[in-house]
């Protein structure tokens, strides 16, 4: 199964600031290169924080005029990251979580390797319905499960995978839902399963589960 990671998409060359970075220079950073949101790091490049184009906002609008302020007093801190090897998803939730649009990527010294912003995450996550009902088919069904993929009727809406079928066990049920829950795209899962000797999905109607990013 395909799990994308923050590397993967990830911007490599990425504008950086001191602490001492006069708080005018990053706004014309800012509109120069077309971001809105520079990271500060340390002289070993660790991330100490990040300034968005909010604080700069929140700057001026307090009275404090950006030839007065550095990156220090400005920026946010200390930072949300993740590392490279993070799957998208779980940043996706981050953002999400703090409602921030940019996150620092670090290694394991947590020195700064690249940015990934929500417009990268948007990209990613824009997949045709199509392409993720054949992903959970061909990758998870089939290739993972090892089922029959008639075994199993996938149809996915609007990222919404529905699942309706007789499998084995309930917990050949609760693993097929919790993968397909991972896969890029799907935004949520309805799961009309049932496992051998179950006539019917129990409880009154079918169980979702809303377990992907929705951006």
């Amino acid at each position: 199964m395909k799990r994308r990671r923050v590397g993967a998409v990830m911007t490599g060359d990425v504008v950086r600031a001191r602490s001492g970075t006069p708080a005018h220079e990053l706004a014309c950073w800012m509109a120069e290169f077309g971001i809105n949101g520079v990271p500060v790091v340390d002289s070993d490049d660790r991330v100490r924080g990040v300034v968005s184009a909010t604080d700069l906002a929140r700057a001026r609008s307090a009275g404090r005029g950006l030839d007065h302020c550095t990156a220090e007093t400005v920026m946010s801190a200390p930072a949300h990251t993740v590392r490279a090897d993070d799957s998208v998803v779980r940043a996706a939730r981050l953002m999400s979580a703090h409602g921030i649009e940019r996150l620092p990527v670090v290694d394991e010294e947590a020195r700064l390797v690249g940015m990934l912003t929500r417009r990268d995450v948007l990209r990613l996550f824009a997949r045709s319905d199509e392409e993720i009902r054949d992903e959970v088919i061909d990758e998870i069904v089939v290739r993972t499960l090892w089922l029959s993929p008639r075994s199993v009727d996938v149809s996915v809406r609007d990222g919404v995978a529905t699942l309706s079928g007789s499998l084995d066990s309930s917990g050949q049920v609760a693993v097929l839902v919790r993968m397909v829950r991972q896969v890029d795209g799907v935004t949520g899962v309805v799961s009309r399963l049932v496992h051998r000797g179950e006539s019917a999905y129990p409880g009154p109607g079918p169980a979702f589960d809303r377990g992907g990013f929705r951006p």
